[in-house]
């Protein structure tokens, strides 16, 4: 396929894009940085661009990863968000849909970050103290910002042009795989990498996975037509943990990993007192037939 890969200079695009073209595909990257990944420096939120770059590349497919992220909040404005989250993404679903034009599949990178409401930020579900179970039937979806705002504008447009064009859409929404540091503030001073390692068991994946999963959702948009996915390592809880991952993480974790304790104070870690909410990838796994390779088993493993 001749694939364009939006936010080619990207954290994902830049492991996506060498990824697809191992597998024989020819791959366009449009990003406003430049980049070895990038082939078109520009903006989705350029109309004429967009258009260009569709007809005269010949493109069949279209993996949608750009985007302004929960970092721009504090060095864009709204409006810049509602540009190129809002605006990008129609510009590049109406082009998808034009006449002439040869896509027959498009892949949405989304967030898991629109699932998380100031309730469930604040521990509390339906009044009560306990982490939030959160999959693909929770409603209804109140983001608590700009990004997660924006992103869910775009997962609707992408429902949209499914439903009026029939064009295969899967929306991915991923959780957490940026290098960066964390932003979410503790009771206990942690690394980096701690917090990282932590995140495996309920919100986080490693980009390798996160690029792998829109390789499946690209062979697999066709058959789906339109379906949203949750893509994070898989979680070893269930729902019946919620109550004491609240009260007492470590406990929890213990239970289903009795030695991780012993590996993590050789290096001076600690668990979360406390986990808040935990993403369910099992839709993935049953209908993408799409599971991360790298979960909190796998980091025990490396750290022994």
């Amino acid at each position: 396929m001749r694939v364009l890969v939006t936010g080619s200079s990207g954290w994902l695009g830049q492991t996506l894009v060498p990824r697809l073209r191992r597998d024989g595909h020819t791959v366009v990257g449009v990003d406003p940085l430049p980049a070895a990944t990038t082939d078109v420096v520009g903006s989705i939120v350029d109309r004429a661009l967009v258009r260009a770059t569709i007809r005269e590349r010949g493109i069949d497919a279209i993996v949608h990863a750009a985007a302004r992220h929960k970092p721009h909040i504090e060095t864009h404005d709204n409006s810049e968000f509602v540009a190129v989250n809002v605006q990008g993404t129609l510009n590049l679903l109406e082009e998808a849909v034009a006449p002439g034009s040869k896509v027959d599949r498009f892949v949405f990178t989304s967030t898991t970050s629109l699932m998380i409401s100031q309730a469930i930020r604040d521990g509390r579900v339906g009044g009560a103290r306990k982490a939030a179970w959160i999959d693909e039937t929770l409603a209804p979806l109140q983001p608590r910002n700009i990004y997660g705002v924006t992103k869910l504008a775009a997962e609707e447009l992408c429902r949209l042009f499914h439903q009026l064009h029939k064009l295969p859409i899967v929306v991915l929404r991923t959780s957490r795989f940026f290098p960066e540091e964390d932003d979410m503030a503790h009771s206990i001073a942690q690394s980096d990498e701690n917090t990282k390692a932590n995140e495996f068991l309920f919100r986080r994946l490693a980009v390798k996975d996160a690029a792998e999963s829109h390789v499946a959702a690209l062979a697999k948009a066709p058959e789906i037509g339109f379906d949203t996915f949750i893509v994070s390592a898989l979680t070893p809880f269930t729902p019946e943990d919620c109550e004491r991952l609240i009260a007492d993480a470590p406990a929890v974790v213990a239970r289903y990993f009795p030695h991780y304790r012993g590996l993590y104070a050789r290096r001076g870690w600690t668990m979360f007192d406390s986990i808040d909410r935990v993403y369910d990838a099992g839709k993935a796994a049953e209908k993408l037939r799409f599971v991360c390779k790298t979960g909190f088993r796998e980091i025990l493993d490396s750290l022994a």
